[in-house]
Protein backbone atom coordinates (compact mmCIF):
# COMPACT_ATOMS: atom_id res chain seq x y z
CA UNK A 1 0.00 0.00 0.00
CA UNK A 2 1.31 3.43 -0.92
CA UNK A 3 1.07 5.98 1.91
CA UNK A 4 2.72 9.11 3.22
CA UNK A 5 4.80 8.82 6.38
CA UNK A 6 5.00 12.02 8.43
CA UNK A 7 7.83 12.00 10.98
CA UNK A 8 7.32 14.36 13.92
CA UNK A 9 9.85 14.83 16.73
CA UNK A 10 9.88 16.54 20.12
CA UNK A 11 12.22 16.84 23.08
CA UNK A 12 9.44 16.14 25.59
CA UNK A 13 5.99 14.58 25.50
CA UNK A 14 3.30 13.75 28.06
CA UNK A 15 0.04 11.86 27.49
CA UNK A 16 -2.14 11.96 30.58
CA UNK A 17 -4.25 9.12 31.89
CA UNK A 18 -7.91 10.16 31.35
CA UNK A 19 -9.10 9.23 34.85
CA UNK A 20 -6.22 10.57 36.97
CA UNK A 21 -6.84 14.13 38.15
CA UNK A 22 -4.74 14.55 41.31
CA UNK A 23 -1.54 13.12 42.73
CA UNK A 24 1.31 11.81 40.58
CA UNK A 25 0.61 12.40 36.90
CA UNK A 26 1.91 9.40 34.91
CA UNK A 27 2.18 9.38 31.12
CA UNK A 28 0.99 6.79 28.65
CA UNK A 29 3.79 5.25 26.57
CA UNK A 30 1.83 5.90 23.36
CA UNK A 31 -0.36 8.89 22.44
CA UNK A 32 -4.11 8.21 22.15
CA UNK A 33 -5.87 8.63 18.82
CA UNK A 34 -7.36 11.88 20.09
CA UNK A 35 -3.87 13.36 20.46
CA UNK A 36 -2.87 12.40 16.91
CA UNK A 37 -6.14 13.76 15.49
CA UNK A 38 -5.57 16.93 17.53
CA UNK A 39 -2.22 17.31 15.74
CA UNK A 40 -4.05 17.10 12.43
CA UNK A 41 -6.49 19.82 13.53
CA UNK A 42 -3.60 22.04 14.65
CA UNK A 43 -1.86 21.58 11.30
CA UNK A 44 -5.11 22.29 9.43
CA UNK A 45 -5.98 25.29 11.58
CA UNK A 46 -9.56 24.12 12.04
CA UNK A 47 -11.69 21.30 13.41
CA UNK A 48 -12.05 18.45 10.93
CA UNK A 49 -14.98 16.03 10.97
CA UNK A 50 -13.37 12.92 9.57
CA UNK A 51 -15.28 10.59 7.29
CA UNK A 52 -13.75 7.16 6.61
CA UNK A 53 -10.29 8.26 7.72
CA UNK A 54 -7.63 5.56 7.52
CA UNK A 55 -4.69 6.31 9.80
CA UNK A 56 -1.84 4.43 11.44
CA UNK A 57 0.98 5.65 13.66
CA UNK A 58 4.06 4.48 15.53
CA UNK A 59 5.57 6.23 18.56
CA UNK A 60 8.89 5.73 20.30
CA UNK A 61 10.96 7.61 22.87
CA UNK A 62 14.47 7.48 24.29
CA UNK A 63 13.82 7.80 28.03
CA UNK A 64 11.17 8.45 30.67
CA UNK A 65 11.67 10.90 33.52
CA UNK A 66 9.84 12.76 36.28
CA UNK A 67 9.73 16.43 37.14
CA UNK A 68 8.08 18.67 39.71
CA UNK A 69 5.52 21.06 38.26
CA UNK A 70 3.66 23.99 39.79
CA UNK A 71 -0.09 23.94 39.17
CA UNK A 72 -2.79 26.42 40.18
CA UNK A 73 -6.06 25.28 41.71
CA UNK A 74 -8.98 27.65 41.92
CA UNK A 75 -12.63 27.93 42.78
CA UNK A 76 -14.93 29.95 40.54
CA UNK A 77 -14.19 33.67 40.80
CA UNK A 78 -17.15 35.59 42.25
CA UNK A 79 -16.28 38.71 40.29
CA UNK A 80 -15.51 38.05 36.63
CA UNK A 81 -13.54 41.30 36.55
CA UNK A 82 -11.19 40.13 39.29
CA UNK A 83 -7.86 39.19 37.82
CA UNK A 84 -6.50 35.77 38.72
CA UNK A 85 -2.86 36.89 38.42
CA UNK A 86 -0.91 40.12 38.59
CA UNK A 87 2.69 41.13 37.91
CA UNK A 88 5.15 41.88 40.68
CA UNK A 89 7.82 44.62 40.50
CA UNK A 90 10.08 42.34 38.47
CA UNK A 91 7.42 41.52 35.86
CA UNK A 92 6.75 38.00 37.15
CA UNK A 93 3.18 36.79 37.47
CA UNK A 94 1.82 36.07 40.94
CA UNK A 95 -1.54 34.93 42.31
CA UNK A 96 -3.87 37.90 42.87
CA UNK A 97 -6.97 36.11 44.18
CA UNK A 98 -7.46 34.25 47.45
CA UNK A 99 -9.55 31.59 45.71
CA UNK A 100 -6.46 30.49 43.79
CA UNK A 101 -3.79 28.38 45.46
CA UNK A 102 -0.61 26.89 44.07
CA UNK A 103 0.42 23.27 44.46
CA UNK A 104 3.23 21.00 43.29
CA UNK A 105 2.71 17.70 41.47
CA UNK A 106 5.10 15.06 40.22
CA UNK A 107 4.64 14.56 36.48
CA UNK A 108 6.18 11.94 34.21
CA UNK A 109 7.44 12.92 30.78
CA UNK A 110 8.99 11.20 27.78
CA UNK A 111 12.27 12.43 26.28
CA UNK A 112 13.53 12.57 22.69
CA UNK A 113 10.40 11.36 20.93
CA UNK A 114 9.47 10.46 17.37
CA UNK A 115 5.96 9.97 16.04
CA UNK A 116 5.43 8.48 12.58
CA UNK A 117 1.94 9.06 11.14
CA UNK A 118 0.81 7.03 8.11
CA UNK A 119 -1.86 8.55 5.84
CA UNK A 120 -3.10 8.22 2.28
CA UNK A 121 -5.23 11.39 2.39
CA UNK A 122 -3.16 13.95 0.47
CA UNK A 123 -5.20 16.92 1.75
CA UNK A 124 -4.34 16.08 5.35
CA UNK A 125 -0.71 15.38 4.44
CA UNK A 126 -0.44 18.83 2.86
CA UNK A 127 -1.51 20.47 6.12
CA UNK A 128 1.73 19.22 7.72
CA UNK A 129 3.85 20.89 5.05
CA UNK A 130 2.96 24.26 6.57
CA UNK A 131 1.12 23.80 9.90
CA UNK A 132 -1.32 26.56 10.78
CA UNK A 133 -0.79 26.26 14.54
CA UNK A 134 2.17 25.06 16.56
CA UNK A 135 2.26 21.27 16.95
CA UNK A 136 2.60 19.77 20.44
CA UNK A 137 2.93 16.21 21.70
CA UNK A 138 0.81 16.44 24.81
CA UNK A 139 0.80 19.75 26.64
CA UNK A 140 1.47 23.27 25.36
CA UNK A 141 5.18 23.19 26.27
CA UNK A 142 5.81 19.85 24.49
CA UNK A 143 6.66 21.56 21.20
CA UNK A 144 7.00 19.29 18.16
CA UNK A 145 8.50 19.64 14.69
CA UNK A 146 7.72 17.99 11.35
CA UNK A 147 11.04 16.42 10.34
CA UNK A 148 10.04 14.78 7.06
CA UNK A 149 7.14 13.78 4.82
CA UNK A 150 7.88 10.79 2.61
CA UNK A 151 5.84 8.72 0.21
CA UNK A 152 6.56 5.06 0.95
CA UNK A 153 5.31 1.60 0.08
CA UNK A 154 4.09 -0.60 2.93
CA UNK A 155 4.03 -4.36 2.60
CA UNK A 156 0.85 -6.30 3.48
CA UNK A 157 0.84 -8.94 6.22
CA UNK A 158 -2.05 -11.24 7.10
CA UNK A 159 -0.64 -11.86 10.59
CA UNK A 160 1.20 -9.39 12.82
CA UNK A 161 4.57 -10.24 14.33
CA UNK A 162 5.93 -6.81 15.38
CA UNK A 163 3.18 -4.68 16.87
CA UNK A 164 4.76 -2.01 19.09
CA UNK A 165 4.59 1.70 19.81
CA UNK A 166 0.85 1.77 19.07
CA UNK A 167 -2.61 1.42 20.55
CA UNK A 168 -4.82 -1.40 19.26
CA UNK A 169 -8.58 -1.78 19.91
CA UNK A 170 -8.91 -4.37 22.66
CA UNK A 171 -12.32 -5.64 21.55
CA UNK A 172 -11.90 -8.44 19.02
CA UNK A 173 -8.09 -8.45 19.28
CA UNK A 174 -7.42 -9.01 23.01
CA UNK A 175 -3.73 -8.17 22.74
CA UNK A 176 -1.58 -8.00 25.89
CA UNK A 177 -0.56 -4.56 27.05
CA UNK A 178 -1.81 -1.82 29.31
CA UNK A 179 -5.60 -1.73 28.89
CA UNK A 180 -7.01 1.79 28.94
CA UNK A 181 -10.39 3.31 28.02
CA UNK A 182 -9.38 6.14 25.68
CA UNK A 183 -11.37 8.61 23.56
CA UNK A 184 -10.74 8.53 19.83
CA UNK A 185 -11.70 12.17 19.33
CA UNK A 186 -13.34 15.17 20.99
CA UNK A 187 -16.28 17.21 19.79
CA UNK A 188 -15.95 20.90 18.90
CA UNK A 189 -18.69 21.86 21.37
CA UNK A 190 -18.35 23.59 24.72
CA UNK A 191 -17.96 21.61 26.89
CA UNK A 192 -16.15 19.09 24.71
CA UNK A 193 -17.54 15.57 24.55
CA UNK A 194 -15.59 12.35 24.19
CA UNK A 195 -16.18 10.54 20.90
CA UNK A 196 -15.47 6.87 20.25
CA UNK A 197 -14.29 6.01 23.77
CA UNK A 198 -13.29 2.34 23.88
CA UNK A 199 -10.76 0.02 25.54
CA UNK A 200 -7.36 -0.08 23.83
CA UNK A 201 -4.22 -2.14 24.38
CA UNK A 202 -1.40 0.36 24.86
CA UNK A 203 1.74 -1.36 23.56
CA UNK A 204 5.01 0.49 24.15
CA UNK A 205 7.81 0.56 21.60
CA UNK A 206 10.00 -1.75 23.70
CA UNK A 207 7.48 -4.59 23.30
CA UNK A 208 6.91 -6.77 20.26
CA UNK A 209 3.47 -8.39 20.08
CA UNK A 210 2.31 -11.01 17.57
CA UNK A 211 -1.26 -11.70 16.47
CA UNK A 212 -2.51 -14.29 13.98
CA UNK A 213 -5.82 -12.55 13.25
CA UNK A 214 -4.69 -8.92 12.94
CA UNK A 215 -4.17 -7.57 9.43
CA UNK A 216 -1.33 -5.05 9.36
CA UNK A 217 1.10 -3.35 7.01
CA UNK A 218 4.86 -3.57 7.40
CA UNK A 219 7.25 -0.60 7.50
CA UNK A 220 10.66 -2.15 6.88
CA UNK A 221 12.56 1.08 7.63
CA UNK A 222 11.12 1.29 11.15
CA UNK A 223 10.92 -2.52 11.42
CA UNK A 224 7.36 -2.40 12.74
CA UNK A 225 3.89 -3.65 11.81
CA UNK A 226 1.41 -0.79 11.40
CA UNK A 227 -2.25 -1.17 12.34
CA UNK A 228 -4.61 1.21 10.52
CA UNK A 229 -7.59 2.64 12.37
CA UNK A 230 -10.78 3.27 10.38
CA UNK A 231 -12.51 6.36 11.75
CA UNK A 232 -15.78 8.03 10.91
CA UNK A 233 -17.09 10.96 12.99
CA UNK A 234 -19.31 12.51 10.33
CA UNK A 235 -22.54 11.70 12.19
CA UNK A 236 -21.28 12.24 15.76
Amino acid sequence: MEVYRINITSWTASFRYPNIISGIQPTLDVPPLSTVLGLINAAAGRYLKHSNLKIGYYFRYEAKGEDLETIYQYKGLKDSKTKAFKKDQFGNYMVANKNITSNIVLRQFLFNNQLSIYLNDTEIVNFFKSPFYQLVLGRSNDLATVESITKIQLGTKSAATKIRGQIIPFKGNFLPGQIQALPSYFSDTIPRNNLGTAPFSVIGHTSSIASDNLEVFYDDENDVDIYFHQLNFEND
